[in-house]
C-alpha cells in the first residue's frame, strides 16, 4: 500500500528576520546568475514600463518583446499614444488578442496627458486611478520607474512564499492580505526593482507551478515544502 507524500507544515506567523535575511541572500545569489535580459527591464521610463506591464498581462514575454518594440517605436510617448485611436492601437497590438489591452493604454494615455500634464503619477494611490491599473502594476511601476521600494505579488511569487515560508493564501492570491503582508515584509528597502525581478524569474523557471527545479534550487535546505523534495528521492 503505497504512502502519501508528507505534507508541508502550514504556518501561521511571519518570518523573522534571520530567515528573511537568508531567504534574500540564496536569492540575490540565484538572481545575479540566471535573470533574463529584456529591453523594458534596462529603461526607467515610467511609460515603457507601463506598456510592457500591459502588454505582458497573460502573455509570456517572448511573445511581447516584438510588438513592445514596435509599438514604443509608433508611440514613443504618453502624448503620442493619446492621439491614437483605441481602433489602430489594437490593430497593431491584434497578434496578442485581448482588446482591453488597446483600450486601456489608450485611456490611460488620455488621463495621463488631461490629468497630469503627460507625467506618469508616483504614488500608488494615484496610479491605482488610472484605467485597468491594479496593484500589481502600480508596485512594478513604482519599483522599477521611481526607485521606490514596493514589493509585487502575483502567482508566481504567491508560490515562493507557499511553499517556502509554509503559509496558505487566499484562492484568489493577487488579492490575499496575507501574501502581500508577506512581500512588503521581505521587499528590501535598496534595489527593490532587481529583487521583483528576481522573484518573478525564479517563480517562472524553478519554483514553478509543474514540475519545480526542487534538486537545483538554493533555498531546498530551508523549505517548507522540502518534505515532499525528500519523498521523492
Amino acid at each position: 500500500m503505497s504512502q502519501n507524500p508528507p505534507q508541508p507544515e502550514i504556518k501561521t506567523q511571519l518570518p523573522n528576520f534571520s530567515e528573511i535575511q537568508w531567504f534574500r541572500r540564496q536569492l540575490s545569489a540565484w538572481g545575479r546568475e540566471n535573470l533574463r535580459d529584456f529591453p523594458w527591464r534596462n529603461t526607467r521610463d515610467p511609460y515603457a514600463i507601463f506598456v510592457a506591464e500591459c502588454l505582458l498581462q497573460k502573455t509570456d514575454a517572448a511573445t511581447v518583446l516584438h510588438l513592445y518594440i514596435a509599438f514604443l517605436a509608433q508611440y514613443p510617448t504618453w502624448d503620442a499614444l493619446a492621439g491614437a485611436s483605441v481602433e489602430e492601437v489594437g490593430q497593431l497590438l491584434q497578434p496578442l488578442g485581448l482588446f482591453f489591452r488597446a483600450e486601456r493604454l489608450c485611456q490611460s494615455a488620455k488621463t495621463i496627458r488631461d490629468r497630469y500634464s503627460g507625467k506618469t503619477p508616483q504614488t500608488e494611490v494615484e496610479l491605482l486611478k488610472l484605467p485597468g491599473v491594479g496593484k500589481y502594476t502600480a508596485r512594478s511601476l513604482l519599483a522599477h520607474a521611481f526607485g521606490k521600494p514596493a514589493a509585487i505579488l502575483d502567482t508566481n511569487v504567491a508560490r515562493i512564499w507557499e511553499r517556502f515560508f509554509g503559509v496558505k493564501g487566499d484562492r484568489v492570491k493577487s488579492r490575499c492580505r496575507l501574501l502581500w503582508g508577506l512581500a512588503d515584509r521581505i521587499v528590501p528597502a535598496r534595489n527593490a526593482s532587481r529583487w521583483n525581478l528576481t522573484l518573478l524569474d525564479f517563480g517562472a523557471s524553478v519554483c514553478t507551478a509543474k514540475n519545480p527545479g526542487c534538486f537545483d534550487c538554493p533555498l531546498r535546505s530551508r523549505c517548507c515544502d522540502r518534505a515532499k523534495f525528500t519523498s521523492t528521492r
